[in-house]
């Protein structure tokens, strides 16, 4: 009876596994050259091996279903490690990190060119991108499926455009209402 309970509590674990969604992660040359055919926001996220709140951001946000619906419908998403040794290539030019150093991938290594060109200063940072490519915003910090859901909106849908001040961008917060579950 035990090996019974033990092997339906298996089949259920595994068949919420399956139903959770996962973000298509890409790279950012594949996310660019999907663009090329099919124009749509690139979503990145910065993260770094070490980094606590990225990890939390990985499994409380970034696993939830509606997040990752609404990502992979809406954006071409790309997980970027900012402190790793991948070559990107970004607007005609190569980034690398020189000075990476193998021994250290999961403490604290080299910052990466191009997490430099972008001015990532705090891990996590989520990056969106136009439909051409260019930076539209960077956004510090572990938040909550509720809390993206506003920042995945605003930029998808370019009601950014439309807030010159600060103030208009806090209206914006405090009228929308989100509709991912916490």
């Amino acid at each position: 009876m035990k090996k019974i309970t033990l092997g339906l509590m298996a089949i259920f674990a595994f068949s919420l596994a399956a139903i959770a969604q996962d973000i298509n992660w890409l790279t950012m040359e594949e996310a660019l050259e999907l663009q090329k055919k099919e124009p749509k926001k690139i979503f990145m996220d910065v993260y770094t091996n070490w980094c606590g709140p990225c990890k939390m951001l990985d499994k409380n946000t970034f696993q939830t279903e509606d997040v990752a619906a609404y990502i992979n419908e809406h954006y071409y998403a790309v997980k970027f490690n900012a402190e790793g040794n991948d070559e990107i290539t970004y607007k005609d030019k190569t980034f690398s990190n020189p000075n990476y150093d193998a021994s250290k991938e999961y403490r604290r290594n080299s910052v990466h060119e191009f997490s430099r060109f972008l001015q990532i200063k705090a891990y996590p940072t989520m990056v969106f991108f136009d439909e051409e490519g260019n930076v539209i915003a960077p956004i510090q910090g572990y938040l909550k499926p509720q809390q993206l859901e506003l920042y995945l909106k605003v930029f998808e849908s370019d009601k950014y455009k439309e807030m010159t001040t600060q103030e208009e961008f806090s209206e914006y917060v405090k009228a929308f209402e989100p509709e991912f579950a916490e």
